[in-house]
């Protein structure tokens, strides 16, 4: 025979179990809660040419050089924001390797900087960039090819002097000047050789060829910051119009999910009651209804039962008072085996004789009282009873019965 295996007290208190509880269903709410604000919580603090970008082909520098002119300047997270534009200016800057897919459907007016650098990250620096070299012409035709089909990069030297509006610089591009050889796309600024800025024919679209007049590696040059700020000013209409910059095309888009629905107003309450109504069920559940009832027949089975059952038939047709008569019949048959009267005697000598036995067993009440009262239907349910109860009580008297 196997030995019993000897009984162990519980690993956990009551108490440990509960803060462990609670601990996990907390530890599960952060986890959700950032599950749906991570795009949001993503860093903005890295290297490429985004709005947020301090590194040199970052845009970070054009940002505060506008709203330290006292314009209306903000980055957009939202890609209906890029798809609708507006009122304001949108800016947006590619990257080489970035999408250019929804640049075919991109709101009005806007400012397209095509990309020209190719960059690795500093390690020690995210921020920062280890190295930037030119990247090749086909790779930033990509992006061109969404507003021209025949459009060329092309690359050249730096130009004497650049005509931007009324005012001439003379900017200083970083190894060579990018610029858009184009018959499709009307010239805005031009240089030698192509086009610096241009402007979609039957949209309020231009295409800047070089980022180096507007990033941060050529705005660190007067004359590159100069000509930026006039172009700019060029196409914003007179340089009051409020600038938008998109950082969706980089990854900082802020998207709509379900959890960041729950979790954020207005649908918070709502959230916290469905949590505290399941915090209910669960604690009724457990603590308050106990073990679940064993399922049981629909018709029990039995004596007693067939009686019920019986009684709430009758009881639903309404004939209770209607069983006067047949209560007293069973009765006298009963009566009559009890006390081993003839089944044979007339009814006058049968309600005589059972009256003389009550008399000589000093019973006050006679049989012939209690017949008298059951023989026709009864006038309410609590007539019948107490009648029935009556002629019971008699006969047990009669028969000697405890």
């Amino acid at each position: 025979m196997s030995e019993r295996l000897p009984q162990t007290a519980a690993p956990f208190t009551g108490r440990v179990a509960v803060t462990l509880i609670i601990a996990a269903l907390l530890s599960l709410g952060a986890v959700l809660a950032l599950m749906g604000w991570a795009p949001e919580l993503a860093s903005r603090d890295r290297a490429g040419p985004t709005p947020y970008s301090p590194s040199s082909t970052g845009y970070s520098g054009l940002v505060d050089m506008l709203e330290a002119q006292g314009r209306d300047i903000s980055v957009s997270r939202l890609p209906q924001t890029l798809e609708t534009g507006g009122r304001r200016l949108m800016i947006v800057t590619l990257s080489v390797h970035g999408r250019s897919a929804e640049l075919s459907e991109i709101g009005e007016p806007t400012l397209i900087v095509l990309p020209k650098w190719t960059y690795t990250t500093n390690p020690a620096r995210k921020n920062w960039e280890k190295d930037a070299e030119l990247a090749s012409a086909e790779r930033v035709m990509i992006h061109l090819r969404e507003f021209d089909e025949d459009g060329e990069i092309i690359r050249g030297p730096n130009p004497d002097r650049l005509n931007v509006g009324a005012d001439r610089f003379r900017p200083d591009f970083e190894d060579q000047m990018q610029l858009i050889k184009t018959d499709r796309l009307r010239p805005v600024i031009e240089a030698e050789g192509g086009a610096l800025l241009a402007k979609h024919p039957k949209r309020e679209i231009y295409i800047l060829s070089d980022p180096d007049l507007l990033n941060n590696f050529g705005l660190a040059r007067l004359e590159n910051a100069k000509a930026g700020l006039g172009l700019i000013g060029q196409v914003s209409r007179d340089g009051t119009q409020p600038i938008v910059f998109d950082a969706t095309l980089h990854g900082f888009e802020r998207s709509t999910n379900l959890l960041k629905i729950l979790l954020d107003i207005p649908y918070l309450g709502v959230t916290l009651v469905a949590l505290a109504a399941m915090a209910l069920i669960g604690w009724a559940a457990a603590v308050r209804f106990g073990a679940p009832e064993r399922e049981t027949r629909a018709i029990k089975a039995g004596k007693q039962a067939l009686a019920d059952n019986s009684a709430g038939l009758i009881a639903m047709a309404k004939r209770e008072r209607r069983m006067a008569p047949g209560y007293l019949a069973l009765s006298r048959r009963a009566l009559s085996r009890e006390l081993g009267l003839p089944r044979t005697l007339p009814e006058a000598e049968y309600q005589a004789l059972l009256d003389r036995m009550a008399a000589q067993n000093g019973i006050e009440t006679s049989f012939s009282e209690l017949e008298a009262g059951l023989s026709s239907p009864a006038s309410s349910r609590d007539d019948l009873r107490n009648k029935a109860r009556a002629l019971w009580r008699w006969r047990k008297e009669m028969t000697h019965e405890q």
